[in-house]
């Protein structure tokens, strides 16, 4: 069973998103190309911020958490998958089928979906799942997660209430995933015993 949200959703905040795509469409070109690029690749950062947050975990000698580290992929997977699910009971045009508007990138194809947002999924769940894991790295992680978010309306892609339900949800998936992954601190205490050591702690 499906839910069309067509009309809908521009009757939630179409507004909102008509203002901010009238900005973008006056805002400077470079300004926009990075936009662009940051929405087309910015989920590779939060790759980086794992990465790093695995390197501090290894040093730490903090079995749960480098345990919330080891199970930030399968949050994000989670987080997608999900996201997914809902998407496909809500079916929601994107904004810029449904309304007149000039947009940064082009109008994805009909059938694309727009609630939630699956970007904004991806981050929220990675966002929150190393802020359960690095308090440091997840706040930088959560910073770039309100980035990726807001740069998806601002490419014309996503209404505003897309984005906020994309991070809900992941952040979500994140707290039911990551909580319990703790869990798993002696599987990762006895992983240090052997020649898998390297993956958990430093020599």
């Amino acid at each position: 069973m499906t839910l069309p949200l067509a009309a809908g959703g521009a009757s939630l905040d179409g507004g909102l998103y008509l203002w901010v795509t009238d900005l973008a469409a006056h805002a400077p070109a470079p300004w926009n190309t990075a936009v662009s690029v940051w929405t087309d690749f910015g989920l590779g950062a939060f790759v980086l911020c794992l990465a790093v947050a695995w390197w501090r975990a290894r040093s730490g000698g903090d079995a749960v958490r480098m345990a919330r580290v080891l199970a930030v992929p399968v949050v994000i997977v989670a987080g997608y998958l999900v996201n997914d699910v809902v998407k496909a009971v809500f079916d929601e045009r994107r904004p810029c089928q449904v309304l007149h508007t000039v947009t940064v990138q082009a109008c994805p194809p009909p059938g694309d979906w727009s609630f939630p947002s699956n970007h904004a999924a991806i981050a929220g769940a990675a966002a929150v799942a190393l802020l359960l894991a690095d308090r440091r790295i997840g706040a930088l992680a959560a910073v770039l997660a309100l980035l990726m978010a807001a740069s998806r309306v601002w490419v014309g892609a996503h209404y505003p209430h897309d984005v906020a339900a994309g991070l809900l949800v992941g952040a979500a998936v994140a707290c039911a995933v990551s909580v319990p992954a703790g869990r798993a601190a002696p599987l990762v205490e006895r992983l240090g015993t052997t020649r898998l050591r390297p993956l958990v702690a430093t020599a």
